[in-house]
């Protein structure tokens, strides 16, 4: 399974919190995770938070020059800076020194520097974005895409299900993962002309193990593990679903009974509501893999703390060790072979026809 040791390039200098949380979640990373951590920026500023730390021996420090700012438009911001830290990230991947980026910076820009640099896997027309949420039945859902195409063309979401349903298989745990549409009802016929014509190319293709349409209230209820819809839809969604998550933490905390009678009681629900936490924080899960690319590629909050890059991280190395790219990449490979054998039986077919006039 992958590599032995995955080596992450992780952006140092992206995140309203860079370097001193993006440092100290690699810190974190390096000596918790059997994974080597590269960290890409300034050198003087990331050393300066390196020092805070006694176990960060370990780390190598990759110097880059600027940082795409988030006010920035992404494409000309790449392109004005090559020696931005998203840029060298990225130029690791591409040049085998890393395996994946992590990144909490401009997320617009950490995907237009993945498709210029990284480009697309064979057979896609669109990377997505995939965030994992949880759900009432204790396993995650993975929601793609939820925010790297505003507009989306039938085509894309039949793509997205195809690289959901291998991340939820290898990299989740999910076996016979069962996907589902975005939608406002569960017929066939309801919804958009997206809706409409995605619904019946996901039921046409055998590949997806397609169980039907999805509303809003089933998508966090455990039935579907895999939900495919276009950016737009799909960032307001996530965003919603991190704000629940916010509310419902901050409820318990004001909620807990005050006086020592509520220190007794919290401390004997502490491992109940840690795991709670771990459930419903977007913190836990790091952010979102930006799959369809060639590399793996995690693109983090921009509010990002030590935790979520740690995190972050994790799911890399995870994408990493699980040869994610390479099983996305096998799903696109029979659709190809059986289109050629189908041309190639066209054409003898047409051969025969003129061979029989």
């Amino acid at each position: 399974m992958g590599l032995t040791r995955a080596r992450i390039a992780v952006d140092a200098m992206g995140g309203d919190h860079a370097p001193s949380e993006i440092v100290a979640g690699a810190v974190r990373a390096q000596a918790e995770l059997d994974a080597d951590v590269l960290l890409v920026g300034d050198p003087q500023q990331i050393n300066e938070s390196l020092k805070r730390h006694s176990s960060a021996a370990n780390i190598q420090v990759i110097s880059a020059d600027g940082v795409i700012e988030m006010h920035e438009e992404p494409l000309s911001g790449i392109r004005r800076k090559p020696r931005a830290s998203i840029n060298v990230a990225m130029d690791l991947v591409k040049q085998g020194q890393a395996d994946a980026v992590v990144s909490a910076g401009h997320s617009g820009a950490a995907m237009a520097a993945a498709l210029l640099r990284l480009g697309r896997l064979r057979g896609i027309d669109r990377p997505a974005i995939g965030a994992v949420l949880p759900t009432m039945m204790a396993k995650p859902v993975l929601v793609l895409d939820v925010g790297a195409n505003v507009d989306c063309r039938p085509k894309f979401l039949e793509q997205f299900a195809l690289m959901g349903k291998v991340y939820s298989e290898y990299v989740l745990g999910t076996p016979n993962p069962k996907v589902g549409l975005l939608n406002i009802g569960e017929e066939p016929t309801k919804g958009n002309d997206l809706a409409v014509r995605a619904h019946q190319m996901l039921e046409d293709n055998p590949q997806i193990p397609f169980v039907g349409n999805a509303e809003g209230r089933d998508v966090l209820s455990g039935n579907f593990d895999v939900v495919v819809c276009d950016g737009f839809v799909g960032n307001v969604l996530l965003k919603f679903a991190e704000a629940i998550g916010e509310v419902m933490l901050q409820t318990m905390r004001e909620e807990l009974p005050q006086g020592l009678n509520g220190k007794l009681g919290v401390a004997l629900l502490k491992p109940n509501l840690r795991r709670i936490k771990q459930r419903i924080d977007h913190a836990e899960h790091g952010g979102g893999l930006l799959l369809g690319v060639a590399g793996v590629c995690i693109i983090s909050h921009g509010s990002s703390q030590a935790p979520s890059i740690f995190n972050a991280i994790r799911m890399a190395k995870e994408a990493v060790d699980h040869r994610v790219l390479q099983r996305i990449q096998s799903q696109f490979e029979p659709t190809k072979a059986v289109a050629s054998e189908g041309q190639a039986s066209l054409s003898r077919s047409t051969e025969q026809s003129e061979g029989n006039e």
